[in-house]
């Protein structure tokens, strides 16, 4: 990995909760079967709805965003979305990273084409999935291909598609958060669409921080769609902040400000929870440590999209240009 990839310090020992209270294991693998299922069934599928202008695109959207929203719920987790619907055309929609399910709850807010890291083009199903929907792949390894990237996406924007990026560069637990870096935001303003921001948090029922579905650190796929799925009464809130319109802001600077998500927390208490290990029974092995996920690492000026980084797994974050 680069050492100029943003990572976070969150780790699933010390971020994670535990797995309590927790619903029955035939439920949870219930749960899955039905988050597998739907997901093969969107790659049948997305020929079919991919590519439809007027009247059709505006059905088939509605159907991807439908589709997305089954997906969250098969898992187990509700959904609370606040704010007014994006503005139609080109737009690009940025949000904090914290958890795989960031990607669909995003996509039923608008369908949009994300910016993701070349190595998820090759990963099994999702891969598939990626690519079909219009993924933009980036080498967020190659600091020299920043430039080329920020220039893909600007021109996707330029003709009206939205963009989706997590311009965190890293996945955090929800506790905490990071900054957003610029690079993705210089697309939007050479395109001169605006910018949506949303803001992800997960929760437990009665309101408290619902860490379950961070996908962090060393974490694998597998363990984090477990612990989701036996997780009792968590729930997604997707709030859609107030659109940023071209002109207002006049550089990449000012812009990924405006566009940044309050801090969940005081930056202390996370630091004193990652430092003492939160206390807990000795995680389980879950298998191979996986090298990233739907948004880990990403680089200083990452265009932001979903790949995670050893120590926090990042997506879209532009600090690259990713």
């Amino acid at each position: 990995m680069s050492g100029w990839l943003p990572t976070a310090p969150c780790t699933p020992a010390a971020c994670a909760e535990p797995d309590r209270p927790a619903v029955a294991v035939a439920r949870a693998a219930l749960r899955l079967t039905a988050v597998a299922a739907l997901v093969l069934a969107g790659i049948a599928l997305s020929p079919v709805v991919r590519g439809r202008r007027g009247a059709r695109g505006r059905r088939s959207a509605e159907w991807v965003r439908r589709w997305c929203l089954v997906i969250v719920r098969a898992a187990g987790v509700r959904v609370r979305v606040t704010g007014a619907a994006p503005p139609a055309g080109g737009l690009l929609l940025v949000a904090n990273h914290v958890s795989w399910l960031d990607v669909p709850l995003l996509a039923a807010v608008r369908p949009a084409r994300m910016v993701a890291k070349a190595e998820v083009r090759r990963w099994p199903v999702a891969g598939a999935l990626a690519a079909r929907g219009g993924t933009l792949f980036i080498e967020r390894d190659r600091l020299r291909a920043l430039p080329g990237a920020v220039a893909r996406i600007a021109a996707a924007l330029r003709a009206g598609a939205a963009v989706t990026a997590f311009p965190e560069g890293s996945t955090w637990c929800g506790r905490a958060q990071g900054r957003f870096r610029r690079a993705v935001f210089q697309a939007a303003l050479d395109a001169g669409v605006p910018v949506q921001p949303v803001v992800l948090r997960y929760r437990r029922l009665d309101g408290g921080p619902g860490t379950a579905a961070a996908f962090v650190g060393e974490d694998t796929l597998l363990a984090s769609l477990w612990r989701v799925a036996r997780t009792r009464g968590l729930v997604a809130e997707v709030e859609i902040r107030p659109v940023l319109p071209p002109g207002v802001h006049p550089d990449r600077r000012t812009l990924a400000r405006a566009a940044q998500p309050p801090a969940p927390e005081p930056a202390w208490t996370h630091t004193a929870l990652v430092t003492s290990g939160w206390p807990r029974e000795p995680a389980k092995a879950r298998g191979p440590a996986r090298t990233g996920g739907p948004g880990r690492t990403r680089g200083p000026e990452t265009t932001g999209g979903p790949a995670k980084p050893r120590a926090g797994h990042g997506a879209q974050g532009m600090t690259r240009a990713r």
